[in-house]
Order: structure tokens, then C-alpha cells, then sequence
């Protein structure tokens, strides 16, 4: 019996057909340009980026990114922006409670190359320092909203107001840093260093003449 398939001409995949581009809508399109963008800053800096390197990352044309930003500058605000409201969606909260830790973490790990980029690159790049202040700024008042009480020496809580977010910051990204460990135990562990501040604070607060890193 003849094999069904004896003499049937076999047709090669058409290799030179380019894949189609993505059609998306206009908010779609803009959050896969400042997605790429966040990874692309995060890996080499402002400077050393180019709008032919996200457009690359993107998986799209340079000309596609100039339809929705003017200039790589303002695609780095947009980004410092966007990354800025995902970690406050993430951490929005009338107390800071327990839970304020592990949802620092998480918004850390939904996006690593965004917080990176926040607290660590965006402070070297001159142009954009203003933002980064402003940010550091908007944490000390926060910090201090919570603290202020708790340490009755307003000079030593204002020490503190200014150390807790930092430190909070340095224990996110060292343990993004470590390969993102057990996030409850990373929140716990924090959380002690922490504690540690404001019962150094209150107790330099009681003696009067201690020296700050005392």
C-alpha cells in the first residue's frame, strides 16, 4: 500500500515574512514603552541609554517613542513617575503597621529595575536630583508623622524621621540584591533594624548628651 504521503510536495515556512507588530491602544503602547525604558535606565544609567536602546527593549521603532514623549528626558520623568505611584499604590496606608514592610517588598519585587532605578540611579543623574529630594522629602514627613510622638526630643526624631526611610530602602534592595529571600522573614528582619532606630532615638532622647550614633 502507498503511503498517503509519498510524493507530497513539502512546503518550507516563509523564514523572510517579518513577525507583525503589536497593535495597541495608546495607554497599552505607552506603558510597554516606559516598562522598557525602567529596564533599560536601570541597567546603564540616563546618560549612557538612548531612545534607539528602549525602542530596542520595546521591540519597537525610535519614531513609535517620539509619539508619546518629546525627549529622553521627559521618558525618564514619565518612568520616575510611574515608579513612584506603583510604590505608593503598593505601601498607601493611614498607619504604618506590619504590613507596611511586606508591601515594600512586594512593590520591590513586582518591579526591581523600577525601585533600583528610584532610590538608587535616579539620585546620581544631576537633572533629576529635584525629584529624587522631593521624594526623600515626602518620606521624612511621613516618617516623622509616626515618629514624632514616639520620640519626645524632636531633634532625635527628626534623626530618626530622616534614618527609618533609608534604612527601609538599603534592606529592600539588599535583599533584592540577595536573590529576594523569604519575603515575611525579610520584613521581620527589617523591621527589628528599624525598631532598633526609634529605641536608639528615644533613648538618646532620655540621656540628653549622647552622641547620635550612640
Amino acid at each position: 500500500m502507498r503511503d498517503a504521503s509519498e510524493g507530497a510536495i513539502a512546503v518550507p515556512p516563509t523564514s523572510q515574512e517579518k513577525p507583525k507588530r503589536r497593535l495597541l491602544r495608546r495607554p497599552a503602547r505607552r506603558e510597554q514603552i516606559l516598562g522598557a525604558a525602567t529596564r533599560a535606565f536601570a541597567e546603564s544609567g540616563f546618560g549612557a541609554t538612548s531612545l534607539d536602546d528602549v525602542a530596542t527593549a520595546a521591540e519597537i521603532s525610535r519614531d513609535m517613542i517620539y509619539r508619546h514623549f518629546e525627549s529622553k528626558a521627559e521618558l525618564y520623568r514619565a518612568v520616575l513617575r510611574r515608579a513612584q505611584d506603583r510604590l505608593g499604590a503598593a505601601t498607601a496606608a493611614p498607619e504604618f503597621t506590619d504590613s507596611s514592610l511586606d508591601a515594600l517588598l512586594s512593590a520591590a519585587a513586582a518591579e526591581p529595575a523600577g525601585f533600583r532605578l528610584l532610590f538608587h540611579h535616579a539620585a546620581r543623574e544631576p537633572e533629576f536630583r529635584q525629584e529624587i529630594d522631593e521624594l526623600r522629602s515626602c518620606m521624612f514627613d511621613i516618617a516623622h508623622s509616626h515618629l514624632a510622638d514616639a520620640i519626645p526630643d524632636q531633634a532625635w526624631a527628626r534623626w530618626a524621621s530622616t534614618l527609618v526611610p533609608t534604612v527601609a530602602v538599603e534592606g529592600v534592595i539588599a535583599w533584592l540584591d540577595a536573590g529576594q529571600p523569604d519575603r515575611t522573614i525579610a520584613a521581620l528582619r527589617i523591621g527589628l533594624a528599624l525598631g532598633g532606630i526609634v529605641e536608639a532615638a528615644r533613648s538618646a532622647a532620655g540621656e540628653g548628651t549622647a552622641h547620635p550614633c550612640c
